[in-house]
């Protein structure tokens, strides 16, 4: 089974950031990039399946400049398969986003996506359930925990006061949160 994580390069929230000349953009001197800490987690549960699986292969999808290639290291050193690096120096917008990354997702015909349930820059949390609607793919959000047991997915999410068991079949999208 191949397996795609979608990771996003954010500044290190322990850096310290300067708007840009524009007044709209993050000037990058002096700002360190890292992987999105969300996405580790999404890195971590496709290994552990590939693991469970006894085969498949995990492919890290970014987007990006040259400056996203650390990111992808980071990825294959904790122990993806291969990367790749959609190429992009412009801002995209979440939908954008989305769009690359379901068409890439398409074109390796992977059955299963895990991404992190937001990146840390932009806070917005939708690009996950985008990706899965553009692909027409069941989708989990903010799972907690995930089970695969030949084709089916059992997740649970946090909810207030308990958690929600969600049960659902491959293809999907799963964005993870701390603790899966």
């Amino acid at each position: 089974m191949k397996i795609a994580v979608c990771v996003s390069n954010v500044p290190d929230t322990a850096t310290r950031i300067k708007i840009g000349s524009d007044g709209k953009s993050i000037d990058p001197s002096g700002v360190t990039f890292i992987i999105n800490p969300y996405d580790e987690y999404a890195i971590e549960e496709a290994l552990k399946t590939k693991e469970m699986l006894g085969e498949g292969e995990v492919v890290v999808l970014t987007i990006g400049s040259d400056g996203s290639k650390e990111t992808i290291r980071k990825a294959l050193a904790m122990g993806a398969d291969s990367a790749i690096l959609l190429k992009d120096d412009t801002l995209r917008d979440s939908i954008g986003i989305a769009k690359a990354l379901a068409d890439e997702i398409k074109a390796m015909d992977a059955e299963l996506v895990f991404m992190g349930k937001q990146s840390v820059d932009y806070d917005n949390s939708i690009v996950g359930q985008l990706t899965a609607e553009l692909l027409g793919y069941n989708c989990v959000a903010v799972a907690v925990t995930f089970k695969l047991n030949d084709k089916q997915i059992t997740a649970e999410r946090e909810i207030e006061g308990g958690r929600e068991v969600v049960e659902m079949s491959l293809p999907a999208v799963i964005t993870c949160q701390k603790g899966l």
